[in-house]
C-alpha cells in the first residue's frame, strides 16, 4: 500500500497569487496548512480528524500566503501537510498532495478502517478518486467558473458532471457507502466535491433525480465529523474573508 499516490488536478478553488508576510514558525506537531472551504482540503482534515492524530491547523489567508508554507511547497495550493524534522516518527516530510495526506494520515491510525483491506479494493478506491480528481473536477471548474475558460455558461459540462453523478447514484442504490458497508476513504475524498457541485446551483441539484446520492450527500452535510472539519478559525472570525459557495 506504500507509495501509491494520485495527484489532484487543476487546484483552481484552492490557490491564489498575492504577496505574503515572511513568517518561519516553530512546530511539534505535524502542521496542516489549509483553507477551510477548499475541498482537497476538507478532504485531508476529514482524513486526519478520523486518524485522531495530534497536529496543528494553520488557515492560510489565500492572498496573503505564509512565507514557510511558500517555502515548503512553492506551488503555493492548499492542504500542505509539514511533519518537522525533529518528531520521532517519520519527520522531514512535507505532503502536498490532499489524498497523499489523507493516505498517511490513515496509515498512523485508522480506527474506522476507512482504508480498504486488500490492496485490490485500495486500487479501486483510487481509480474511483482519479476519475473524481479528473474529469469530474474539471466539468465541475468549466460549471462553476464558466467565465474562466472563455464559456457563456457551464451547463454543458454541469450535464457531463452529472453523467458521473448518476454512476455514484446507481451505486450508493446497491450499497449504503462507496466504500462499501461503512463510510471510509472514498466517500470522504470524493463527497466535498459533490457537495461543491451541488452548491453551484442547489435548487437545481435539489430536483435531480438521484435520490441515493442526495441521501448521501445530505448525511454527509449534517454529520458532526463534517460540522467539526468547517468550524470557522480565530483568523478567518476576525477578517470576516468570505469564499464562494462550494
Amino acid at each position: 500500500m506504500e507509495g501509491v499516490s494520485i495527484f489532484a488536478h487543476a487546484r483552481l478553488d484552492c490557490k491564489s497569487d498575492g504577496i505574503y508576510t515572511p513568517t518561519m514558525p516553530d512546530a511539534v506537531l505535524p502542521v496542516l496548512y489549509s483553507f477551510r472551504r477548499c475541498p482537497y482540503a476538507i478532504r485531508a482534515r476529514l482524513a486526519l480528524q478520523a486518524s485522531s492524530v495530534a497536529h496543528e491547523l494553520r488557515e492560510v489567508v489565500l492572498k496573503n500566503k505564509p512565507a514557510h508554507m511558500l517555502a515548503l511547497s512553492p506551488k503555493g495550493t492548499v492542504p500542505v501537510l509539514w511533519v518537522p524534522s525533529n518528531l520521532p516518527a517519520q519527520g522531514g516530510q512535507v505532503i502536498d498532495q490532499s489524498l497523499d495526506i489523507m493516505l498517511w494520515a490513515l496509515r498512523q491510525r485508522d480506527p474506522n478502517q476507512w482504508l480498504p483491506g486488500s490492496l485490490a479494493d485500495l486500487q479501486r478506491s483510487l481509480e474511483k478518486i482519479a476519475v473524481n480528481d479528473g474529469l469530474f473536477k474539471t466539468h465541475l471548474d468549466r460549471y462553476k467558473y464558466p467565465n474562466r475558460f472563455g464559456l457563456v455558461n457551464g451547463l454543458k459540462d454541469r450535464d457531463l458532471a452529472s453523467v458521473l453523478l448518476l454512476v455514484l447514484d446507481a451505486e450508493l442504490q446497491q450499497q449504503k457507502f462507496l466504500s462499501g458497508p461503512h463510510w471510509g476513504l472514498t466517500d470522504a475524498a470524493l463527497a466535498p466535491f459533490v457537495r461543491q457541485f451541488a452548491h453551484v446551483d442547489r435548487p437545481w441539484f435539489n430536483t435531480q433525480n438521484w435520490p441515493a446520492l442526495k441521501h448521501w450527500m445530505g448525511n454527509f452535510e449534517t454529520s458532526p465529523d463534517f460540522a467539526k472539519v468547517m468550524e470557522k478559525s480565530q483568523n478567518e472570525e476576525k477578517t470576516g474573508l468570505s469564499y464562494s459557495p462550494n
